[in-house]
């Protein structure tokens, strides 16, 4: 009997040859994505994917658009990691504009960001989980992952896209209940995070389904530019927040988890670890926050107080400019990259003086982990397609830009 830990051998295979269209419409393909697949009996001989049914045009709709005006929509790229795709353009336009951000602003960035790092891992586990029947572990992972989108709802009134980043800092500052809540947060999530752990690190039907299932090795993360958990459960200690990085990573103290075998269920070690190392790093933060401004004291990038507006006729003509015009960045081109959930996302920002970018382009994490499944399927059964797609977290609406 297959248990899914191997490919299978050629001389079994004697069926006819069928062509298989998993997706769009299926829900187990992780959003709008499609594979063509030639199956000899179950097993895969060739799997083809593809995109296009998602796509949204955002590159091309930011050309349009002023650069505060461009938050609204990168964050609808990679819709389980708005912070992510918000802290990348806004870094991207404060290093050409070289803007200081103010300490406390970049302090409740970490924190944003970890919090969602958690929730999108959580929204992975659940859904994985689900796909294999395991329908308790998805209400575990859910419920956790809706006291994130509470905090965010707190903050921000909106909760998968808390929409607060601005050149400079923050629109606003945190409520005034966001730390205790965030701390109670923090002292729940341990046992909710055992509650996982016992349900499926040692649970032998998810075991079976993921152990040497979907090996993507350090020699293919290297061919396909594959990142993040993916490159980490190959075994590379790579993370864009230890190489290169942002927003004060390099005053707080946290692991990078790795493991070697390269399958779906190394894949899955990773996912979980890093929760663990996102909810220390949210704690440290919490102990770093100082009272101070959230955005920088440039009236050229920033709105000015409300206070000031009825006291400063320059104050007036800044808000009148910035709102009507928006900034207008030196020329200039540069690549920022930050470390989503899914891996390294970079975007690419040319600029030629104007209220609005010349050209954005994202390096999306999820492109190449959707590429890649056409090398890793092949040999592999039709079951275990479903828990391969799962184990890349592939967003589509990141691919589809």
């Amino acid at each position: 009997m297959y248990s899914g830990t191997k490919r299978i051998n050629e001389s079994v295979r004697t069926g006819d040859i069928i062509e298989l269209n998993l997706g769009p419409q299926h829900p187990s393909t992780h959003g709008v994505l499609r594979l063509k697949l030639k199956l000899d009996g179950e097993v895969i001989l060739s799997a083809e994917p593809v995109i296009g049914y998602l796509h949204t045009g955002i590159e091309k709709e930011c050309e349009s658009r002023t650069y505060p005006q461009v938050f609204t929509l990168v964050d609808r790229l990679d819709y389980l990691s708005g912070p992510a795709e918000e802290q990348v353009f806004a870094q991207a336009v404060e290093k050409l504009m070289a803007v200081d951000v103010p300490e406390r602003a970049q302090v409740i960035r970490v924190i944003l960001l970890e919090l969602s790092r958690v929730a999108s891992h959580l929204l992975w586990c659940g859904t994985s989980a689900l796909e294999l029947n395991m329908s308790s572990v998805f209400m575990y992972a859910m419920s956790t992952r809706e006291k994130i989108l509470d905090l965010f709802e707190e903050m921000s009134g909106a909760r998968m896209f808390p929409s607060c980043w601005r050149i400079g800092g923050l629109a606003y500052d945190l409520n005034f209940s966001f730390e205790t809540n965030t701390k109670k947060f923090l002292s729940e999530f341990p046992d909710a995070w055992k509650d996982l752990d016992n349900l499926l690190t040692e649970n032998y039907i998810w075991c079976e389904r993921l152990q040497g299932v979907g090996i993507i090795d350090k020699e293919l993360c290297k061919q396909f530019m594959c990142t993040g958990p993916i490159l980490r459960g190959a075994g590379v200690a790579y993370d864009i927040r230890k190489a290169y990085p942002y927003s004060g990573y390099e005053n707080y103290s946290f692991e990078i988890p790795v493991y070697d075998e390269g399958d779906c269920y190394s894949r899955y070690l990773v996912r979980m670890q890093e929760m663990k190392e996102s909810i220390s790093l949210i704690e440290q933060a919490l102990k770093k926050l100082k009272a101070g401004p959230v955005i920088t004291d440039n009236r050229k990038v920033a709105l000015p107080p409300r206070r000031e507006l009825v006291r400063s006729m320059e104050a007036v003509i800044h808000q009148f400019k910035l709102v009507s015009e928006g900034i207008h960045p030196p020329i200039g081109e540069l690549y920022q990259c930050v470390e989503s959930a899914r891996g390294e996302l970079g975007c690419f920002l040319v600029s030629n003086g104007s209220n609005k970018p010349y050209r954005l382009r994202v390096r999306s994490p999820s492109f190449p982990h959707v590429e890649v499944l056409q090398k890793i399927l092949p040999g592999l059964i039709l079951s275990d397609v479903v828990v391969t797609i799962a184990s890349v977290d592939p967003i589509l609406g990141d691919v589809d830009r």
